[in-house]
C-alpha cells in the first residue's frame, strides 16, 4: 500500500509538471555579442520569481544557455558561460542562494532555432531559466 501511495503522488507531480511548463520558464534575450542584461528584462525576471510562492521550497533554479554559431565554438563557450553568470549575480542579487542554482552553458551546441535565419539566431542567444520541481 505504501507504495501505491508514492507512486500516485510522483505521477501527480509529473501532470502538474506538465500542465505549467510554460509558467516554469523564463528566458533572457541578449543582443549578438553581449551578455549585458538589461534592466526591463531584469525588471521582468524578478517580478516573476516574485509571483512563485515559495520558490526556493518547491523547486529548483536551472539555467541553460545557448548562443548563435558567430564567432567560433571557443568564442561561444565563453559568451554562454558570460551569460549564465550573468543572469546567476542577479539571481543572487534577488537573495537566491548560490547552492540552489545550477547551470548548463551550450553554447553553439544543441541550438533550439534554427540558426539559418537572422530570426532563429537572435531566439539563440538566450538563457533559459527553469524551474524544475523538487519531488520527495
Amino acid at each position: 500500500m505504501r507504495t501505491v501511495i508514492i507512486i500516485v503522488i510522483f505521477f501527480q507531480g509529473i501532470v502538474t509538471w506538465g500542465q505549467h511548463v510554460d509558467e516554469l520558464r523564463k528566458s533572457i534575450y541578449f543582443g549578438g555579442g553581449s551578455y549585458y542584461v538589461d534592466e526591463f528584462q531584469a525588471e521582468d525576471l524578478f517580478h516573476w520569481l516574485d509571483s512563485i510562492p515559495n520558490l526556493l521550497d518547491k523547486y529548483e533554479i536551472h539555467l541553460i544557455s545557448h548562443t548563435d554559431p558567430i564567432g567560433g565554438k571557443q568564442y561561444n563557450e565563453w559568451l554562454s558561460k558570460m551569460r549564465s553568470e550573468a543572469v546567476q549575480a542577479l539571481l543572487i542579487q534577488r537573495e537566491i542562494p548560490e547552492h540552489k542554482i545550477s547551470v548548463k552553458d551550450w553554447g553553439l551546441e544543441n541550438p533550439v532555432f534554427r540558426n539559418d535565419t537572422r530570426k532563429g539566431m537572435s531566439l539563440n542567444r538566450r538563457v533559459d531559466v527553469i524551474l524544475y520541481p523538487i519531488i520527495f
